[in-house]
């Protein structure tokens, strides 16, 4: 039987398994390299969406002379946002599958073509006054495509790093999967904003908004080319760890462990959208901030989050993964509230507005570094990909994917302005729950 979720498995050390035909050893920078290039582009694109939420809401989802409230058709911008990540459990059970029993490298080149045709066809997508009402029905199909492969993509990629990390690191390798979302969404926003301070508001809105997600095709190409150079046969559970012979998975254990693994990040997903993607349009839609303005608070909470995440990887490494994400998730719980107070005062100095964000993107990269190592950690490595894959895509559907419907319905319903805070401090506080169950000694054990 296996150990709880999360244990290492006991019993003595084996020698790690001979590298013949069917287990080719990858030299652990390039598959670190090889799995964060896929991370990058998907996260570029969700952060380009999230900041041309509002363009996308008038280009797609406003009828022609309609005069009703502005709000329904950022909603419906949102929706379309939410419906990819609900799309990213199937994602991970198809693709997480194909990656457990075919090998990591097939099911990587897989998503990230899919994921790459997508975005570049968003870019292409003619909106409502040129297709009607067609329009955005073929957004949410794209998006349903790419919330598919964004499911397959985790689990694989997490997968790849943490089972090719030299002994004690794994939480240094795993923290690279979120550190290249966190340079994805700086890379979205910073061609967000470039884009808008080149061009005019209206040539932005009329054909501008595309060029961030073509961007997506030569990034996307750079990637596969650096999965498809992955050596063949396809990897599938070589460790360069001392590792204990292979146990066969628990469906039961399985499922507890997604749950549990749902618990734990839950907080993570929650706070890291509402602050790092939801942000600008609840800038502008509730505090009355202009584009620009929006895109610099997120430029800076981003920067806060990319700046923490390796160095919390590194040190889940010396002292455990619970403290480090115990820590990120009682920050959010405890500061959240006081952060939108802050940004709200008039008489703040823009100094302070500044730090703040810094810090709230600095929280989140707390749970955000750890998190990859953790999940891989709860998995023996027969379900691994799909294991992580499903805990971490539904967590994302529910609390991420959700984040931007759920506040603007609720601040647009409610008047409070205080619902953002509310929605990630709470949610961080419930996860810190889950988390104090992790073992102290996780981080030292080998991948099982």
């Amino acid at each position: 039987m296996t150990g709880p979720p999360g244990a290492a498995a006991p019993g003595p050390s084996a020698a790690p398994p001979a590298t013949g035909p069917a287990h080719r050893a990858v030299p652990p920078r390039r598959a670190l390299l090889a799995g964060a290039a896929g991370n990058f582009v998907e996260w570029y694109e969700f952060g380009v969406y999230g900041c041309f939420a509002t363009v996308i809401a008038e280009r797609f989802f406003t009828p022609a002379g309609a005069g009703a409230d502005p709000a329904v058709p950022l909603l419906a911008a949102y929706a379309s946002f939410a419906v990819a990540f609900f799309f990213r459990p199937a994602g991970a059970l198809l693709f997480g599958r194909l990656a457990d029993r075919a090998g990591r490298r097939p099911a990587l080149v897989l998503v990230i073509a899919l994921m790459t045709l997508a975005t570049t066809l968003i870019g292409l997508l003619p909106d409502r006054a040129t297709a009607g009402a067609a329009a955005p029905w073929l957004l949410v199909l794209l998006r349903a495509v790419q919330g598919l492969c964004a499911g397959g993509e985790f689990g694989g990629a997490v997968a790849l790093m943490t089972e090719h990390a030299p002994p004690g690191r794994r939480g240094r390798y795993g923290a690279w999967q979120s550190f290249t979302v966190a340079l994805g969404l700086l890379a979205g926003a910073a061609a967000a904003a470039l884009t808008a301070s080149l061009l005019s508001p209206a040539a932005l809105s009329g054909w501008g908004w595309r060029i961030p997600f073509l961007l997506a095709l030569p990034l996307g190409l750079t990637a596969l080319a650096l999965r498809t150079a992955l050596p063949g046969p396809p990897i599938r559970t070589f460790s360069p760890e001392p590792a204990p012979a292979p146990e066969p998975a628990s469906g039961i254990g399985t499922v507890r462990a997604v749950v549990l693994g749902v618990g734990r990040i839950m907080g993570w997903s929650a706070a890291g959208y509402t602050f790092l993607v939801v942000l600008p349009s609840y800038l502008q839609s509730t505090l009355g901030a202009s584009f620009r303005e929006a895109l610099i608070a997120t430029t800076l909470a981003n920067l806060g989050f990319a700046a923490s995440i390796l160095p919390a990887g590194r040190l889940s490494d010396r002292v455990g993964r619970r403290p480090v994400m115990l820590a990120g998730a009682l920050a959010v719980a405890l500061c959240a509230l006081p952060l939108l107070h802050l940004l709200r005062d008039p008489d703040a100095a823009a100094p302070a507005k500044a730090a703040a964000l810094l810090a709230a993107g600095a929280t989140v990269g707390l749970l955000a570094g750890p998190g990859p190592a953790m999940l891989a950690e709860m998995f023996p490595s027969s379900v691994r990909c799909t294991g992580l894959g499903l805990a971490y895509a539904l967590a994302n559907a529910v609390f991420s994917g959700c984040a931007g419907l759920i506040v603007t319905a609720l601040t647009a319903a409610t008047g409070d302005p205080d619902v953002p805070a509310y929605y990630a401090g709470g949610l961080c506080a419930l996860s810190a729950l889950a988390l104090a169950g992790l073992r102290g000694d996780d981080h030292r054990g080998a991948l099982r």
